[in-house]
Order: C-alpha cells, then structure tokens, then sequence
C-alpha cells in the first residue's frame, strides 16, 4: 500500500490533532492509551535512548513485527523486500561490508544477510528485545551459516567498529525516531567508518514546514537541516529522488566522504 506524504502538517499542533480525531474518531482511544503510556515511559527513562528501548520492548511484547512499523506481515515482507531492491541497485554486492543501524527484526536484514557473503552482514539496535526476535527471524529463515553480526548499542558513536571498513551503511526508520543529537552523533563518526566510495543512506520523516516531534516517537525534519548538518563534519548528503517513487511515507539521504 503506497503511504502519501502529507509535507505541511505539524502534527504537534493542536489544530491539526483536533482536525485528525474529528475525521478519525476511531483513533482516538488508542492514541490516548499510547500517550499515557510513553508519559509513563518517559518519566522512567528521562534519556532518549532509554526511553525508546523501553518503547521497543512495550512494542516487541504484543508484536515484533508491528515494532518496527509493520502492521501486517505483508507489510513487513513488503518493506524489507523494498528496502533490499533499492540497495541492490544501488550498487550492493555480496563482496559488500554493510553496516544496518537500528537492524530491528531483521526485516530487511534477512535479505541483507542471503544476499551478502558470510560475516559481512553487522547490524546493531538499541534493542534488546527486538534482537531477540532478530535471531528468530535469522533462524526461521535458515541464514545461520552467515554468520552475520547482531550487536546491541547504548549510542551512535560507532567507536567499537573499524576504519574505512563499511561499504554501506543504512538506517531505515531510524532518524524518524531521533532527536537531533542523536543524528549528529551519528553524523559525526560514520564517516570515519566508511570504506573509500562507500555510503551511508538513512531515511527520515520529511517536513517543508515547521519541524517538530509526536510523543518523542517521532520527528520530523527539513531536508536541509539534516543536508546541512553532514556537511559541518565535511560529508556530503544529497536527498535520493529515486526513492520517492517507491512512494514510501519516509524520505532517503544518501552521504558520502567528501
């Protein structure tokens, strides 16, 4: 099902909630439940990384899939096989050293993972739970003789990981769930652990309006902003046109070593 952009909105106002829950009174309830429950959460876990992990684990006890944004299980098939087609365009080979920030259950990573030779395939998340259900999804899809990486992370710093080793790095529905900080942190190292010609494609809620956030779940940002903010650690971002027409409800930017 293709997701249509909606660019204008800024989901933290109030005249745009009332607006949503008057056409969609049905969402009301379980709007409000979330709510109180990330209140909850982020009482106890005033950090951001924290508070997410603590998130992931509300969502991965009812349903890992739905954790990582897939409602059914066709949407999870769906979305991995996207995700797995675009890189493989762009250049993914099994020779590749690929690095999936924020890897979830795997939805894309089994792919990564068949496609890629063995021990070529790192994926870290913040996750505990979801990891667990990771080496589920890598058991159920017979891809142990791949031996691929699963790591867990408290941050983005990258700093247990190589030099100039990492021919792709990815992130998908990982910045639409950060704040700033945590992006230019992740900015401010991955270049350090890009091989030469490798690339680092994240994708991230897009807005030309004002930016803003939903529940600390999620942020949205100009593409500028975050364009900008790789070029003060002297990389260079440019916003992947191409993967618009795969109409997917989030944006991509491509960053490379300048």
């Amino acid at each position: 099902m293709a997701t249509k952009k909606n660019l204008v909105a800024n989901r933290a106002a109030l005249t745009h909630k009332v607006r949503y829950a008057i056409g969609h009174p049905h969402r009301i309830a379980p709007y409000v439940k979330r709510a109180a429950r990330d209140r909850w959460l982020a009482f106890k876990h005033p950090d951001h990384v924290g508070y997410y992990r603590a998130v992931m684990a509300s969502d991965t006890r009812r349903n890992p899939e739905a954790a990582v944004g897939s409602q059914t299980h066709d949407r999870w098939l769906a979305l991995g096989k996207m995700q797995f087609d675009y890189l493989r365009e762009h250049g993914l080979t099994p020779q590749s050293r690929m690095l999936d920030i924020g890897c979830g259950n795997l939805r894309a990573g089994w792919h990564f993972i068949d496609h890629l030779e063995p021990g070529h395939y790192y994926g870290i998340d913040i996750s505990p739970d979801i990891l667990i259900a990771a080496k589920q999804t890598l058991t159920t899809q017979g891809l142990q003789e791949k031996v691929p990486h699963l790591t867990i992370t408290q941050d983005l710093t990258l700093d247990f990981l190589p030099d100039a080793y990492f021919d792709v790095v990815h992130a998908h529905s990982v910045f639409s769930h950060s704040p700033i900080e945590i992006i230019d942190e992740c900015l401010a190292h991955v270049g350090r652990v890009l091989a030469p010609g490798g690339f680092f494609d994240f994708t991230f809620d897009r807005t030309t309006g004002t930016e803003h956030q939903v529940l600390r779940e999620d942020f949205y940002y100009r593409t500028e902003t975050l364009i900008a903010l790789a070029a003060t650690y002297g990389l260079k971002a440019r916003f992947m046109d191409d993967w618009e027409t795969r109409r997917h409800g989030q944006s991509k930017i491509r960053v490379t070593a300048s």
